[in-house]
């Protein structure tokens, strides 16, 4: 018994500091995140990929006004008379300009901007919150996306380490790390310290990881599922092969 409960000791410590070690966040990382009051976001800086969707207004050619166009997977939209424009990788103003250049050559056009287009779905920019939340995944980016925003919309459940959440934003160079710093989510909530509150760029990650002891639980039933499972077809197997099995009478 002494020695079962020396393993048993081991095992929970080494789940222990197979959990803590899951860490890796730096405080000064938070510099590379922008605050939301340093910023000021407008879809005239956004800048288009597939597949979101512009709308185009232009009283002067009906043809166009009002047509709305989802960017193709090649980068490009098309209409009737002035054929394909490049958009993916241009703000809208970009997108506008191209348009004018082209309707100039069919068209009497007045004034410096008769074209303008604007951006109606956005949906080529995500970021990602996942681990302990009611609804994980990808969220499509709006360019106003805070970690606090996030998190309130992802909902962190009982399982979750609130001390412990970690915002990452990946590093797309080789030899450059990632840069992740950690956040207290009822510090932010309940003290309202939004000191760590940072946008969100395309790509960044939100992980919320489970408390220790709910990591200890997890891994106990990712041990213990796959015996339970080989037990129970054992037992259907020798069920089977019982006299009577079935429903039958056993005579």
């Amino acid at each position: 018994m002494a020695h079962r409960r020396v393993l048993t000791r081991a095992v929970l410590c080494s789940m222990v500091l197979s959990v803590a070690g899951c860490f890796s966040s730096r405080p000064a990382d938070i510099e590379a995140f922008l605050k939301p009051h340093k910023v000021y976001v407008t879809a005239e800086s956004y800048v288009l990929q597939p597949p979101d969707e512009i709308e185009i207004h232009c009283s002067a050619i009906p043809e166009i006004d009002e047509q709305r166009q989802r960017i193709r997977p090649d980068g490009k939209v098309s209409f009737e008379n002035l054929g394909e424009i490049e958009a993916a990788g241009k703000t809208p103003k970009q997108v506008a300009d191209a348009l004018k250049a082209k309707a100039s050559t069919l068209y009497t056009l007045a004034g410096t901007d008769p074209i303008d287009v604007r951006v109606v779905v956005y949906e080529s920019s995500f970021y990602y919150v996942l681990g302990e939340v009611s609804f994980p995944g990808p969220k499509v980016r709006s360019g106003r996306d805070t970690v606090l925003t996030a998190l309130a919309q992802a909902r962190p459940t009982v399982l979750a380490w609130k001390d412990r959440i970690q915002v990452i934003r990946p590093s797309r160079e080789k030899n450059v790390r990632a840069k992740i710093f950690e956040i207290k989510f009822d510090r932010m909530v309940v003290h309202g310290d939004i000191s760590k509150d940072v946008l969100l760029q395309e790509g960044d990650i939100i992980y919320v990881p489970p408390t220790v002891l709910a990591a200890i639980s997890m891994k106990i039933e990712e041990f213990i599922r796959p015996i339970a499972r080989a037990f129970s077809g054992v037992y259907i197997v020798e069920s089977r092969g019982t006299p009577g099995y079935g429903g039958g009478a056993y005579r």
